[in-house]
């Protein structure tokens, strides 16, 4: 890897939304920051807003420079497909639904359709949760089921969430 006067043999990681190298220096590379991206002969060059970044790659210098030109959204990365039935309870941003509205328009909103791929169920309080129960009942085939809530909040917590998913129908 090279990066204005330094270069260095190392392990460079492609992560959701940055680049990180670690060899005789560290480099922190958020994709925010690339101005420009290209593959060239085994090489990956980014030029940042710190300089040209290099990055010998090899035959995935042209994967790695195609997910950082053109990352997937949080819903392809849980797997909804293009098309896919899609179930919403409760309230969502408008990032996650334009996200959403851009992959699929096959979005039922406030009732979990029986033939639902997907359900999305916002939960923001412990409260909500006890809707899940009700849910899963009407869960049919192999319907994936999300449960959404505000992560760092005291109110509802990751084991609120699991302690519900865990009870019993």
């Amino acid at each position: 890897m090279r990066f204005g006067k330094q270069q260095s043999e190392g392990k460079a990681l492609l992560e959701t939304s940055e680049i990180l190298f670690r060899g005789e220096f560290r480099l922190k590379i958020p994709f925010s920051t690339i101005k420009s991206a290209k593959p060239v002969d085994g090489e990956l060059h980014l030029q940042t807003a710190g300089g040209l970044a290099v990055f010998h790659l090899g035959a995935a210098s042209e994967k790695w420079c195609e997910k950082i030109l053109h990352p997937k959204s949080r819903i392809e990365k849980l797997g909804v497909k293009p098309g896919a039935k899609v179930a919403l309870l409760g309230e969502f941003d408008a990032e996650f639904l334009r996200e959403l509205g851009s992959l699929t328009r096959t979005v039922n909103n406030g009732k979990a359709a029986s033939d639902a791929e997907w359900i999305f169920f916002a939960a923001d309080s412990k409260g909500d949760l006890r809707s899940l129960s009700k849910i899963s009942k009407s869960i049919q085939g192999a319907a994936a089921l999300w449960i959404v809530y505000p992560k760092g909040q005291k109110h509802i917590t990751e084991n609120d969430v699991l302690a519900a998913a865990a009870r019993p129908a």
